[in-house]
Formats: C-alpha cells, sequence, structure tokens
C-alpha cells in the first residue's frame, strides 16, 4: 500500500514538472513574440522614416515625392487594426516610386544621396527578416497552445492568441540589387 502511494506520488510529482516545463516554455515563447515585435515595430519604423525622409528631401519628382509621403505617413500613424494595410501599400509605394532604376540613380546623385539610398535599401532589407521571425515565434507558440495539454490545464493562462504580421513587404527591384 505504502510503496503504490509512493509511485503515485513520484508520477503526480513527474506530470506536474512536465507541465510546469511546458508552461515556462510557453512563456518564453510569448516572451520571444514580444521582442521579434518590438524589432519588427522599430524596422517599420526606421522604414517609414527613411521613406518620408526622402519624400521631402526634394530629390524625387513632386508626384513620387507625395505618393511616398503619404504612404509613409499613414504608415506611421496607422492604429494597430490598419497596421498591416499601411505598412502594404507603403511597400507598393516604394515599388511603385523605384519600378525605374532611374528614379534610385537620381537619389544616388544628389548630396547625400548614396547614403539615404542605401539607408533605404537596407531598411527594405531588414523589415522581410524582422517579420519572418516574429511569424516563425508566434507559429511555435500557436503549435505548442494547439496541444490538449496545454488547453485542458490552461498553461497559457491569459495570453491573448498570438497573431502573425501579414502584409506585403517584398522590395522593389532597384533597392534589393543595390543591397546585395
Amino acid at each position: 500500500m505504502t510503496a503504490t502511494l509512493i509511485w503515485i506520488l513520484v508520477v503526480l510529482a513527474a506530470i506536474g514538472l512536465y507541465l510546469s516545463w511546458t508552461a515556462g516554455r510557453l512563456d518564453r515563447l510569448h516572451a520571444r513574440i514580444d521582442a521579434a515585435r518590438a524589432a519588427l515595430d522599430a524596422q517599420l519604423l526606421r522604414r517609414a522614416s527613411v521613406a518620408q525622409e526622402l519624400a521631402t528631401s526634394g530629390v524625387l519628382d513632386p508626384a513620387a515625392s507625395i505618393v511616398l509621403y503619404e504612404a509613409a505617413h499613414a504608415a506611421r500613424q496607422a492604429e494597430e487594426e490598419q497596421r498591416e494595410v499601411a505598412e502594404s501599400e507603403l511597400s507598393q509605394a516604394l515599388r511603385a516610386v523605384f519600378a525605374d532604376v532611374r528614379q534610385l540613380e537620381v537619389v544616388r546623385e544628389a548630396p547625400g544621396g548614396e547614403a539615404a539610398a542605401g539607408e533605404l535599401a537596407e531598411a527594405v532589407r531588414r523589415v522581410p527578416m524582422a517579420r519572418r521571425f516574429h511569424n516563425d515565434a508566434v507559429g511555435a507558440a500557436r503549435r505548442l497552445r494547439e496541444h490538449r495539454k496545454v488547453r485542458w490545464f490552461r498553461l497559457a493562462g491569459h495570453a491573448p492568441f498570438p497573431m502573425a504580421f501579414e502584409m506585403d513587404d517584398e522590395p522593389p527591384a532597384a533597392l534589393t540589387d543595390r543591397a546585395a
């Protein structure tokens, strides 16, 4: 009788340790999502700021400046619910403005243009990477949260279900050639 009770306690302790380990893993995944989201927000803000600065520099033609400025401003001012759409529109504006390689050449020939073009190319290159890191962390957390043990024992607590950040982040060909 005593041996059976000891074995039951050992099994319950092992299950408790396993559930505790799983809850800790889930907590670390949620922290990773928060860190990846902050990095993504920083990269999106950097891209919008560089695009807005370039649009107001007077280097681009007036129509391109207006399109780029409005898209960058909308991306910087967007509410959380509209952020993905606004960032996608900025990507589309960047592709439209820099569809022609000559536009990039005009920027590079202006005083300080080489640095501005390099900074924009770098910002455009980093956004897809930051988004990929964020979405990978979200995917890992979602897969763990779908397990029965996590749902049955409510190991996620009150943490909101993680959502991926879906946007059009395809960079303009002229800027990717420059970044490579």
